[in-house]
This record gives structure tokens, C-alpha cells and sequence, in this order.
């Protein structure tokens, strides 16, 4: 007859738990009953912000989390326990239901800790730990009345920052106000913490550092809160996010030992006093120590897992290496990362101007790997943080120069653990690679690498290809397809929405990735307005608000100026819009002129002015056609062999709001002297005593590369045609994020096999090619005109949405050469130290 396990709690790791024992119970040893205190199924407290995205916490349930179809697990969901009776072996649920048990696991993790300052209690107040309290947040933010705008958040550690942009993305202005001299104390050193406060600034966020919350008071509708360095902030609602404390209640009632600071005492098999009683994740003290991290609970999970089947498993030790994106900024911590160990060496490179901090810590030595931090880009996290405690794989200092070698995978040995959450070594994933894993959804499936934090997934698709293993060209690890293969799939189905294309052709809920690539093929493929209705959420920054966001938190305006031609008329109402409204102004390489400092609530009435005079977006936020640039040509120079100012007007108006996997730009030149730099552009006409010379597949930036001929001396019908057929054919076969330049060498055949294709017609498909470029001229409409004549759409230009209008006070300018410029600009200097 099977036994009975109890399961005190169903977060992460008690889910985790039930999870690693049906997986291993294959006699049917146990019958599981879980009783819960919160009403859902388990889910993902790890990406709770999300939440804020969607407001559908079904988005957050962990896989599996109802446990349908097993009958061997029964959960009692808003019924926890109350009561142990050891001598019994019972435990009582609320409901009064009484469960015996063979054997009993505290998964009752934690609680938040709320400072006892007085006023902490007050209506306003709020913690943030579970969906209810956010959904708290959420309804108490609804309420607060126009021109409220202000949050604080008592504590600066992950929580605090995750809970700071969960109020920012509800339209608050938050406060953090953190006791430690810098952000995130635990896990980054005072240097990254620095440059973590300064990128988090630049988001509307205001960070108070080094003093604590001496008190909350009511004052009328809103809070007053004194900060211990005396100084007062009005806000409408408190959050406390300042650490967690075990819920260990119930180990405490039943007389089982408790740690100095709480938690149930465990030894390494994570048993209590009673060896019928375990205790795993956050509610566990072992050796001293609890941990507060997934990762850690996992392992415990997995460790009772085994024993109640008759293993020996003990706790092999806690990886408390994190790394996750905060208010979009990366921060990755791993190892010894405050240099503690005796002797311990440090090597920095902190690049102001880049906004990165990078430190790794050596053994005394210089020989050993012990920790590191990094904030701003923290790419190397997944190859650096298995080495901790192995030999420095070459010079420290190059391991984190942009300039430097990084590490590759050869570098990691068998027993290196390449996912923390769920112990997973390389030896295990080329373990799972050798048995037939040919991708990393496989892989996840088989070793469980890459399903807990996800930040190791890039290091399983280089293990695969350093296994020889031909890489998928999915989009990403929610689509198999590629994007061009996502594109053909759209346009034969006619499918609309993302969420659609998910489902028939996908898995989970999408990322950063899939969403804004597939927002690109619908509004490629005339799918409406990139602002209408689910397409709206799927936009990158930029084109959520159809303007390029600045350091500041203020956007820039970039009318269109086709070929470069305007008049002086023209010309005098861009100049009153930035006197009226304070932008600043200048010049772009690609003969247009950008306006700078627009607040977001300020957008659509710049708009309105511009769109008045004839003025439309440039699309400079877009991955779309930016500008055509023009010489004079022969209207004007005496070189000149072509009007090549009519020409590029042409092509730029024709091409106007065409989006592609990357941006485009363009350029015509009257002549061979090329003033108009045509051959560094995505496509470049230059004219000829003939016709026109057709230059394709090159580009300015970080990586120049010169444009291939691809046609001399046609007509300008036989060249409009041509370029038709080109950007088309990118439109629909390049990779995400890859420029025409990327496109073409990447390419079989590169320059001839294209010539083949959209000259010679090799494959059939150049009448299909300009039908498309003919319905995309034909739907053309202007995206700021779009929103001016919508005004669900114009509601969403507000810096807070709960008080429609009103400015953000925190952004501020100076002034410098006459013009506006943002306050408080970081300093630019770089700084190297070792």
C-alpha cells in the first residue's frame, strides 16, 4: 500500500518537489497530498513583474502545476496546514480536514519582513511578495487621483528593484530607498552598485542610498515618509521589499529546533529533529543558513526526492550565483563576488561611457577563478560563473575586455555545472547530446538545463555547436521556425496575431525576441496599425511610442524629410516646434533634422503640429526605411549627370514605412564623385551618362562594408523595379536584426546567386516580389496620423497613467550652446584598474 507524504506549501520548490518524485516513483511508492495556502496553482515568483505585462496570472503557472491526470497527487489549494502533531503524525488543514502522514515536507517558505517603523500599517502600505499583492498595488494605484504619481519602496535588493518596476510600469514615479550604502548589497560590490544606481536613474527611478524609513504618516489622502537623513517624500502608496524572514510558525508549534534567525534546523539530508519531518527552500536552516534563492531550494527538493525513495542524497552546497535584468539592466553576480576569501585579488574594468562594470576575483595567486560581478552587460556570465574555484582560463583582464579573448565552451571541464537551478553539469549535456538532444528545447526536456532562470540556455546552444551539432535557425526556444520561415507562414495562413502563431506554430507565451520580430512580419504584411490592439504590446521601446527613447527618459521626434529637400516654409515650422516645446535640435547624417527632450505626454501634440504641415513620421524608431539621402544632382552641380534629388524623393516615399528585419537606409547620387555616400548604404543608386547604377548589401555603423554592384545603366522604371524586388526579398528572407550587408554575406552565392534571383528571375517569384511592394505602397499610412485620429491610441502617450498629462518633474535640463540638454549627464570617463 503506498505511503502518504504531506506537503506543507506549493511555491516553486514544493512544486519542484511533488515534481522530482512522481518523476522518480516509479513503483508508486507515495501518495502525495499537498496543501496550499494561496488559491492558484504553483507558479513563477521568480518573474512576478511580469506580471505587471499582462495582468493574467496564468501566464506565471508552472508547467504542470494542477498535476492533471495523477491521481497519486491530490491538492488542497487555499487549505494550509495549521497544525503538526508529531506523536500523531497528523496535520490539521484550515478547513479542519485532519491527513495523517508516513512522511512530512515544510515547503512553507517565507514571508516579507516589514520594518517596525511606526505607520508601517497604514492604508497605502503594501508588501510584494504573491500575485494578490500585486493585484493590491494594482487597485490601490487605480485610485489615487489625477496629479498623483509617487511610490516608495523600502529596500534596494532584487525584490525591491523587481518591485520598483512593477510601480514604474504601472505609470508611478518610484522611490528606493536602501539602508546599504548601494543597490543590491548582497550581491555586487560598491563599484557595480554605483553604476547599477546611475542606469537605474535614467529610468524614473530615484534612488535614496545609506539611510533607512524612520517613519510613515498620514497626510490627508496621500503617506508622508521621513527618511533617517531627514528628508520627506509625499507618495500615495508604500511598498516593503526589504529581504524575507522563514516561515518556520509551524516547525516552532511542533516543537521541532529552529535557527539563531529562524528557519527549521536540517542536516544535509534536509531532516529535521524528527526523521519523518523535512524541511526544503526558504523555510530551511542549514548549517547555520538560509537561502532565499530558487536554485538552492531545488537542490533540497531534490534531495528529499531522493531519500524518500531510499537514496543517500545529501545537499551538495548552495550556488548563489544570480543573474537577471532589473528595470532592463543586466547584473550578474557568482562566486566570491565581494572578494572575502583571504588574499583574494580583484581585476575591474569599469567603462562609464559603455555603462558596464565588470570584476572578476582571483585566488592570492592570480591562478584561481573565485567570483565576479557584472553589471551593464553581463554576457559572460554563462561561461565565467562554472569556472568559479577552477584555473583562470587565461589573462583575467581579457576574459572581460570588449577588446579581450572571452571564454569558450572548451574551456569548461565535464564536472563544470553549467545550470545552477537544477545541478546540471557539461558532462551531463554532452551526456544528453551523444543520446540524440539536437536542440535546446531537447535538451531542456532531458537534463531540465535552461527551465529555471534560463540564464544558461546561450551556453547549451554553444555546447551544441561544439558538438558538431548543426544548429536549429529557430527564431528562438518558442518557435522552431526561422523568422523567414515565420514570414511565409503568415503570409500563406493569414494570420493576424501573435497569440495565434504561438499556439499553431509555437510553445509558451513568447519573449523579448519572438514578440517584436513577429510584430515586424504582421505590419510587413499590411497587418494594420504596429499600435492596434495585441500588436501594441508586442512593440520594442521605441516603437511602442513611434519615437527613440534618450538617456533621459525623454524621446526624439524625426519628421521626414524626403531626399533631403525642404522648404523654407517647412523648415520655419520645424523651428517653432522646438522653440515651443524646448527640443533640441540637429542635423542627422541622413539629412534630416531630429528633435530632442519630447516627453512622452508631449508627442502627439508635436505631432499634431508637424502632421498639420505636412509632416509625417521618419520612422527613425522602426526597423523600417529611414532616409534616402541626396546630392543636388544635376539640377544644381555642374557634375551632376542625373536629377538624383527627384529620384531619391521617388524611392523615398515609395518605400516609407516599409519594416524589415533591420533598418534601411539608402542614398542616390547624381554622379561618380558620390557625394550622397550611396555605396554605404543598404542600397545605393548612382548615376551614370546612362541611367542609373543599382549598388546593393552595404552599410555604415560599427562594422562598414561597401555595397555590391548589382546592376549598370538602367532606365529609372528598370530601377525602381529592381529595388522593389530587392528589399522585398530581404523582407521576407533575412534573419532577425540582420542588415542587408549581414543578409548578403551570409548568403549562398552572395552577390551572383541574388543577381540570379531578382534580375534574372531564376526562382520564378519577381512578379510576386512587386505585387507585395505594389500592396505596400497602396496601404501605406502614417503612423503618428494613425494615433492623432485614434484616441484609445492617444491614451497611451502619459508618463503616469493615473494622472493623464501631467509631466514627469524629475526630467530636467541645462543649458549648453544655447540649447537644452539633459541634467545630470554621467560623467565619460573610462577607468581601467587591476
Amino acid at each position: 500500500m503506498a505511503r502518504t507524504l504531506i506537503v506543507a506549501g506549493n511555491g516553486m520548490v514544493g512544486h519542484r518537489l511533488v515534481q522530482a518524485l512522481r518523476d522518480r516513483d516509479r513503483r508508486g511508492d507515495w501518495r502525495v497530498e499537498v496543501f496550499a495556502e494561496e488559491t492558484r496553482p504553483a507558479y513563477d515568483r521568480v518573474a512576478l513583474s511580469s506580471y505587471v505585462d499582462t495582468w493574467d496570472a496564468a501566464t506565471l503557472t508552472l508547467a504542470g502545476a494542477r498535476f492533471e491526470g495523477d491521481e497519486a497527487v491530490s491538492l488542497h489549494l487555499g487549505d494550509p496546514v495549521v497544525a503538526v502533531d508529531r506523536a500523531a503524525r497528523t496535520v490539521t488543514a484550515a478547513s479542519g480536514q485532519v491527513c495523517g502522514y508516513d512522511a512530512l515536507v515544510l515547503a512553507t517558505g517565507s514571508y516579507p519582513f516589514v520594518p517596525p517603523v511606526p505607520g508601517h500599517d497604514l492604508p497605502g502600505c503594501h508588501v510584494y511578495r504573491t500575485i494578490d499583492d500585486l493585484d493590491g498595488i494594482r487597485s490601490h494605484a487605480a485610485h489615487v487621483p489625477r496629479g498623483r504619481r509617487a511610490a516608495l519602496v523600502v529596500g534596494g535588493g532584487l525584490l525591491g528593484l523587481e518591485a520598483a518596476k512593477a510601480l514604474r510600469d504601472m505609470g508611478l514615479s518610484p522611490h528606493v530607498v536602501e539602508l546599504a550604502p548601494w543597490l543590491m548589497p548582497v550581491q555586487v560590490d560598491e563599484g557595480g552598485g554605483a553604476l547599477l544606481r546611475r542606469l537605474v536613474e535614467y529610468l524614473d527611478v530615484t534612488v535614496h542610498p545609506g539611510t533607512g524609513t524612520s517613519s510613515i504618516e498620514a497626510d490627508g489622502d496621500r503617506l508622508l515618509a521621513r527618511l533617517g537623513n531627514g528628508s520627506e517624500l509625499d507618495v500615495d502608496l508604500v511598498v516593503f521589499s526589504a529581504g524575507v524572514r522563514p516561515r518556520d510558525d509551524l516547525a516552532r508549534a511542533a516543537g521541532l529546533p529552529v535557527g539563531e534567525r529562524g528557519g527549521v534546523m536540517v542536516d544535509d539530508a534536509c531532516r529535521t529533529a524528527d526523521p519523518r519531518v523535512y524541511a526544503v527552500g526558504e523555510c530551511a536552516c542549514l548549517d547555520g543558513r538560509v537561502y532565499g534563492l530558487v536554485a538552492p531550494g531545488y537542490s533540497m527538493a531534490e534531495v528529499v526526492a531522493d531519500r524518500l525513495l531510499g537514496g543517500q542524497a545529501t545537499f551538495p552546497g548552495a550556488d548563489t550565483s544570480t543573474k537577471l535584468k532589473l528595470l532592463g539592466v543586466d547584473v550578474g553576480s557568482f562566486g566570491d563576488a565581494h572578494a572575502r576569501t583571504e588574499g583574494a585579488l580583484e581585476v575591474v574594468l569599469n567603462d562609464a561611457v559603455a555603462g558596464s562594470y565588470k570584476k572578476l576575483v582571483l585566488s592570492d595567486d592570480a591562478s584561481t577563478l573565485l567570483g565576479g560581478v557584472l553589471v551593464g552587460d553581463a554576457s559572460a556570465y554563462a561561461t565565467l560563473r562554472p569556472l568559479v574555484g577552477r584555473p583562470v582560463p587565461g589573462d583575467p583582464a581579457a576574459l572581460i575586455s570588449p577588446a579581450g579573448a572571452p571564454v569558450g565552451v572548451g574551456a569548461l571541464p565535464a564536472d563544470a555545472q553549467v545550470c545552477s537551478c537544477h545541478a546540471v553539469t557539461r558532462g551531463a549535456i554532452d551526456g544528453a547530446i551523444a543520446d540524440g538532444c539536437v536542440d535546446v528545447p531537447a535538451l531542456k526536456t532531458c537534463t531540465r538545463a535552461g527551465t529555471g532562470c534560463g540564464s544558461c540556455v546561450p551556453m547549451l546552444s554553444q555546447l551544441l555547436g561544439a558538438a558538431g551539432v548543426a544548429q536549429s535557425r529557430g527564431l528562438c526556444e518558442h518557435f522552431t521556425h526561422s523568422r523567414a520561415e515565420l514570414f511565409e507562414i503568415v503570409r500563406s495562413t493569414g494570420i493576424t496575431t501573435f497569440s495565434e502563431l504561438v499556439t499553431r506554430y509555437g510553445t509558451g507565451r513568447g519573449c523579448d525576441i519572438c514578440k517584436p520580430s513577429v510584430a515586424s512580419i504582421l505590419a510587413s504584411l499590411g497587418g494594420g496599425h504596429v499600435l492596434d490592439g495585441e500588436q501594441a504590446a508586442l512593440q520594442d521601446t521605441n516603437d511602442h511610442f513611434l519615437a527613440n527613447i534618450q538617456r533621459n527618459g525623454t524621446y526624439s521626434v524625426v519628421p521626414r524629410i524626403p531626399g533631403g529637400e525642404i522648404t523654407p516654409e517647412r523648415l520655419m515650422v520645424i523651428a517653432q516646434v522646438a522653440q515651443d516645446f524646448g527640443l533640441y535640435t540637429k542635423i542627422t547624417g541622413g539629412q534630416r533634422i531630429d528633435l530632442f527632450g519630447a516627453r512622452v505626454e508631449a508627442l502627439p501634440r508635436i505631432w499634431r503640429r508637424l502632421v498639420d504641415a505636412g509632416f509625417e513620421s521618419g520612422h527613425a524608431y522602426g526597423k523600417a526605411l529611414r532616409t534616402v539621402k541626396s546630392c543636388v544632382g544635376s539640377t544644381w552641380c555642374r557634375y551632376g549627370v542625373q536629377d538624383s534629388v527627384t529620384m531619391a524623393i521617388e524611392l523615398e516615399l515609395r518605400y516609407r514605412g516599409l519594416r524589415s528585419p533591420h533598418k534601411i537606409k539608402a542614398g542616390v547620387s547624381g554622379c561618380a564623385r558620390e557625394c550622397a555616400e550611396a555605396r554605404s548604404k543598404d542600397f545605393g543608386v548612382i548615376a551614370t551618362e546612362h541611367g542609373w547604377n543599382l549598388h546593393v548589401g552595404g552599410n555604415g555603423g560599427f562594422s562598414p562594408r561597401h555595397a555590391e554592384l548589382l546592376v549598370s545603366d538602367v532606365d529609372s522604371e528598370t530601377l525602381v523595379r529592381l529595388v522593389d524586388r530587392f528589399l522585398m526579398f530581404y523582407v521576407r528572407t533575412a534573419d532577425r536584426l540582420q542588415r542587408t550587408a549581414a543578409w548578403l554575406e551570409a548568403m549562398d552565392g552572395g552577390i551572383d546567386h541574388l543577381r540570379d534571383v531578382i534580375v534574372e528571375d531564376s526562382l520564378g517569384i519577381c512578379a510576386d516580389l512587386e505585387a507585395a511592394m505594389a500592396r505596400h505602397v497602396e496601404s501605406y499610412a502614417d503612423e503618428w496620423g494613425g494615433v492623432l485620429d485614434d484616441p484609445v491610441k492617444l491614451a497611451r502617450f502619459t508618463s503616469f497613467v493615473n494622472a493623464p498629462g501631467t509631466p514627469d518633474p524629475t526630467v530636467t535640463f541645462r543649458s549648453e550652446r544655447g540649447q537644452p540638454v539633459p541634467l545630470g549627464i554621467p560623467s565619460t570617463t573610462s577607468e581601467v584598474s587591476r
